[in-house]
């Protein structure tokens, strides 16, 4: 392969870790109810903004080609909003669409359990 397809090859790895850093700040923007909740410690709400300052700022661990690192504290902020959700027994949208079956489960009558 010449310099060129290294470039584009590059250019599209960029892009494409581009499009899921913002793909993840939307989902952590949307999850703001969450952050309002009472219920959730602060700690958690305290890293999606950390996660979401982290994202934006021009320091990075790696540098800003390569988004690896934003997606990755992108992902934990979440994962820690939603699983402290969870422990504090606050429904988010997953779960609210996870519990709530899509078609009605017909009973018969001499059915177990």
């Amino acid at each position: 392969m010449d310099t060129t397809a290294w470039l584009v090859l590059g250019a599209v790895a960029a892009l494409i870790m581009l499009a899921l850093a913002l793909v993840l700040l939307v989902r952590v923007f949307r999850a703001r109810k969450l952050l309002v909740d009472a219920g959730i410690p602060l700690r958690s709400k305290a890293l999606v903004w950390a996660a979401v300052i982290y994202t934006v700022s021009p320091v990075d661990l790696l540098p800003d080609p390569v988004y690896l690192d934003d997606i990755g504290f992108l992902l934990v902020a979440l994962r820690s909003l939603h699983s402290a959700a969870a422990a504090a027994g606050v429904r988010t949208g997953a779960s609210i669409r996870a519990k709530t079956p899509a078609t009605p489960v017909e009973r018969r009558p001499d059915a177990v359990g």
